[in-house]
């Protein structure tokens, strides 16, 4: 042709399923539309209707979104009128799979304020509550209930190739939370570039060395006047009790022992905190097994002073003993009252999730739904592939533990705690490594450690800098490889489509895109056409009629039939030399 002008820019046509790989969107790896399914909206407690309104794009799998605590309180659980139950039935009826996305809840325990036990437990029973519930939506199956590892707790990832510039630590014994700094040069003469196992073995020191000292500086203030005034005191208080007067030399005596008891009754409250940050911290089981030992040497006097009447005595008796324990005490090892916070709340979270899953365990059986572990956002704690898989695994071993307490055998248990605790695998969210400086082959990396514990796909795109949900094939998530990496769990897995941030701006579901993206096939078969090959089409299946009835059509021979050409049936004069003449073109 004249010009630049090619056929293929005029009309672009079909594309052949002899070419199934077509499409800017496709992602290269091709999933079974019958493992995709959609969210319902996390902003309503309807989710009947939220769910049922989904059945019409086709999906075979839809997920409660409830992740936020208040909404799921707010779904319709009574005796009259239950949504999960009702959602069994619209399962029972439609075939269409469900799961649950439970309540982003703090598994560790940890608030703004710190950690107890308490808040902890607290935790464990909401996360319990929710799979209770999300079990009446499947009671004869294994439904999938995704927790994520953490929600408020911050992160340690630091940027690619750097070292970090602080350390979050907790006090164990107080659940405080501190920031520490990480000096990247010291000054100093002779001091070198410290880590944070290094500062984490100053703060420690520090902590201890100041309890002991002020300690051993408060016992020896009262060391003298306990030794000199003490049998005058304990005299005296005898003669008060029977009434006597004391006379000049008793009231002093008594006088100064009073405020060296101040003093002491002070230094035994530090004692004893000593004492139980020394045996719940130790270093070792020798340091343990030191202060285990300390306690029945001091028991007796303890016993004393707990049952005597005179206060004096008690006074004596408390000297003895803080003596009798300040050599022990600087012989121990340096406890570890402040640890990580990362360390400590990943303890604190495998115990909520062993928990969770082996109560549930008890109480449903082979029925147990799935309690299954999502990584965060990245920024979030516990967001990494490796981290996840420690959670699960941890989870796993103690789950065993117990089951095999209760009377299962050590087979049984091992079975049960594999089927019931696994790992929801975001895409989304471990591609947001990308914001400090990772790579797409970092990202697969983290896919390859926990990919044998995936049970459930969470599918969200974006470029690795916001927690932004598009569907696949509008950023740059390495769908394939991470797919290929899970194997075939993550090919049989249910994939649900999160694309808060395209339901937002425009208002329609994201499957046709997801299914394009992921080449899926059109027709059950599991064979071509897939959906990337309708990108090339000018009509979509999903789009309507399309240029079936074009607009230009009425605009020129209007709706009914007598404007069209004779040869079409019209009153219009023909075109003459047409192809509808019958005779050649002019």
């Amino acid at each position: 042709m004249a010009g630049d002008y090619n056929i293929s820019d005029i009309y672009q046509g079909g594309f052949s399923s002899l070419a199934p790989s077509y499409g800017n969107v496709f992602t290269g790896y091709k999933v079974n539309a019958g493992s995709l399914g959609l969210t319902t909206d996390p902003r309503t407690a309807n989710v009947l209707q939220e769910a049922s309104s989904k059945l019409s794009t086709g999906v075979k799998q839809i997920e409660i979104s409830a992740i936020q605590p208040d909404v799921f309180e707010s779904i319709p659980s009574g005796k009259e009128f239950n949504q999960f139950k009702e959602l069994k039935r619209l399962s029972k009826l439609t075939g269409v799979d469900i799961s649950v996305h439970a309540p982003i809840v703090e598994a560790s325990g940890l608030t703004k304020e710190g950690f107890t036990e308490a808040n902890r437990k607290a935790a464990e029973r909401q996360m319990t509550s929710a799979v209770e519930k999300s079990h009446e939506i499947n009671p004869k199956g294994n439904i999938p209930v995704t927790f994520h590892s953490s929600s408020m707790l911050p992160g340690q990832i630091k940027e690619k190739g750097k070292k970090p510039e602080e350390t979050i630590v907790i006090n164990q014994e107080t659940g405080q939370i501190n920031r520490i700094p990480i000096k990247k040069e010291k000054y100093f003469p002779g001091d070198k570039e410290i880590s944070v196992e290094k500062e984490l073995q100053r703060i420690n020191e520090e902590s201890w060395s100041q309890g002991l000292s002020h300690l051993s500086f408060n016992t020896q203030r009262t060391e003298e006047y306990i030794k000199e005034y003490g049998p005058t005191a304990i005299a005296s208080e005898a003669e008060e009790r029977q009434g006597r007067k004391l006379n000049s030399k008793q009231k002093a005596a008594k006088n100064a022992f009073g405020t060296a008891s101040s003093i002491l009754n002070d230094a035994y409250r530090e004692f004893k905190g000593i004492y139980e940050k020394a045996y719940a911290n130790a270093a070792t089981d020798e340091d343990k097994e030191k202060i285990r030992e300390l306690g029945e040497k001091i028991s007796q006097k303890v016993d004393k002073i707990n049952h005597t009447e005179s206060k004096s005595e008690a006074i004596m008796l408390k000297q003895e003993v803080i003596e009798d324990s300040i050599n022990t005490l600087n012989d121990l090892n340096i406890p570890q009252s402040y640890v990580e916070l990362n360390d400590f709340a990943k303890e604190k979270t495998i115990q909520t999730f062993a928990n969770v899953a082996f109560n549930s365990y008890k109480k449903f059986k082979d029925k147990t739904p799935i309690i299954s572990v999502e990584n965060p956002p990245i920024g979030n704690a516990f967001a990494t592939g490796k981290e996840l898989r420690e959670i699960v695994e941890k989870a796993r071993e103690k789950f065993i533990e117990r089951a095999v307490e209760e009377g299962l055998s050590k087979s049984q248990a091992k079975e049960a705690a594999q089927k019931v605790l696994g790992v929801t695998w975001d895409v989304g969210h471990i591609n947001m490594l990308r914001k400090y400086g990772y790579k797409a082959k970092d990202i697969i990396k983290e896919t390859e450690a926990v990919a044998p514990l995936v049970k459930h796909i969470h599918l969200s795109d974006n470029f690795g800098f916001e927690h932004t949900e598009l569907p696949m094939g509008m950023g740059n998530v390495p769908i394939k490889d991470i797919l290929e990496k899970i194997g075939k769990e993550g090919f049989d897995a249910k994939k649900i489509i999160e694309a808060g941030n395209w339901w937002q701006h425009f208002k329609t579901p994201p499957f046709k895109e997801t299914l394009q993206a992921l080449g899926s096939p059109i027709y059950s078969m599991d064979m071509a056409p897939y959906w990337n090959q309708t990108l090339g089409l000018q009509q979509g299946y999903i789009e309507g009629y399309g240029m079936m009835l074009p607009q230009v059509h009425y605009e020129t021979f209007g709706a009914g039939f007598s404007q069209l050409p004779t040869e079409l049936g019209g009153q219009r004069q023909g075109a003459q030399g047409s192809r509808m003449s019958g005779r050649q073109m002019e």
